[in-house]
């Protein structure tokens, strides 16, 4: 070897998660802080229904500052949450003239949006900086708040994705006022899934505090400590594992064998819905294997049934289970990494569970959901 060079280098990562309520209000600076609507272009891209709900308000707030800016409505969806939608949202990012650092991008929209928005502003010119304004419980809790970003490919949920957060992410809990109830539900699930692996405290918050839907969107005494805690939670344990150099992630809890099911079930499934049927699956190996008794059992799969979550599905089968299985190993190079529970608020990592307890589990759920009020 006649010369060799090496490179080491780092990475600064930093950015914000600001809550606040009423982000549309004229009155409200977080929005045009965030985003420096003063002395920048701004390109808004907003789910096409959020559109219709907050179109005219959106378009007031910007207006109320000299900055000329752009209203792009984008359909979304599982469905739409592929390299099609990415590419019409890079043309239009080529079409409003989008410069590397002094124009402004903000994403206003669910999971699917700014999801589709990051991965775009990830891959144009090799980075743009961009703002979330998530506006479903989902986004605000889980998708908003992380650096990772992804889009289906191949029949697989994000299968192809970037680390790549926005520079700020507003969490405004009024959207919650305009959500329907199977998508607080569906929210709800990823906040269910921190308070199970890393905080008994807050699931007892939850246990006690929920009554419905709409009674959590209007009651910002219950919406706000639980949106924060559950923010707090997940933060913990992304910060020091933000590149997933270590494959064992208690965020991964509910997300083993979901990927596989998601996107083949009939009826359809939102994410939060199959996330909570996985983590429902899991919870009973765990006590199939006398990790966590039977009272903690009964309380858990109780209280995400009053939440109005799914225990089962009928697409829940073998092959999907296996297969479900087998692709998440392969995503943990090759280690099951399977978050289960041994008290609410604490979990282990199995690396062992075969396929005949998978199908063992979901099918001991089939009942347990009737008679629990799902059925």
């Amino acid at each position: 070897m006649e010369r060799q060079w090496s490179v080491d280098a780092t990475q600064a990562m930093s950015y914000a998660i600001r809550r606040t309520r009423g982000c549309l209000e004229p009155a409200n600076p977080d929005l045009a802080d965030v985003v420096g609507i003063d002395n920048r272009r701004s390109l808004i891209i907003v789910d096409s229904a959020v559109t219709h709900l907050y179109g005219d308000r959106i378009r007031g707030y910007f207006g109320n500052y000299s900055a000329p800016y752009t209203v792009l409505p984008i359909e979304t969806g599982e469905v739409g949450k592929n390299a099609d939608t990415v590419g019409r949202i890079v043309r239009e990012f080529d079409k409003f003239g989008l410069s590397r650092r002094r124009d402004a991008v903000v994403a206003v929209g669910g999971g699917v949006l700014t999801d589709l928005v990051g991965f775009a502003a990830s891959i144009y010119r090799r980075g743009v900086p961009y703002v979330r304004v998530p506006t479903t419980l989902l986004g605000m809790v889980d998708a908003a708040v992380g650096v990772k970003t992804g889009i289906n490919f191949n029949g697989r949920k994000n299968r192809l994705g970037t680390y790549f957060p926005a520079t700020h992410t507003l969490i405004d809990p009024d959207f919650l006022a305009t959500l329907p109830a199977r998508q607080i539900a569906n929210g709800m699930a990823e906040i269910m899934k921190m308070a199970l692996v890393k905080d008994q405290a807050l699931f007892e918050v939850i246990h006690r505090e929920w009554v419905s839907a709409n009674s959590f969107a209007a009651d910002a005494t219950v919406s706000g400590p639980v949106i924060d805690a559950a923010i707090t939670a997940i933060l913990a344990e992304l910060e020091p594992n933000l590149w997933e150099d270590d494959l064992q992630r208690l965020p991964d809890f509910g997300h083993t064998f979901s990927p596989a099911f998601e996107l083949a079930a009939t009826p359809m499934l939102f994410h939060g819905e199959a996330v909570a049927i996985d983590m429902a699956v899991s919870c009973l190996i765990a006590h199939h294997r006398a990790l966590i008794d039977e009272e903690s059992l009964t309380r858990i799969l109780a209280l995400m049934a009053r939440i109005g979550l799914p225990l089962t599905h009928p697409c829940l089968n073998q092959d999907l289970l296996a297969a479900g299985l087998a692709d998440s190993t392969r995503h943990r190079d090759g280690r099951q990494n399977i978050p289960l529970l041994t008290k609410i608020g604490t979990a282990i990592f199995a690396q062992d569970i075969r396929v005949e307890e998978l199908v063992d589990a979901a099918h001991a759920l089939h009942p347990l959901h009737v008679r629990l009020g799902r059925g």
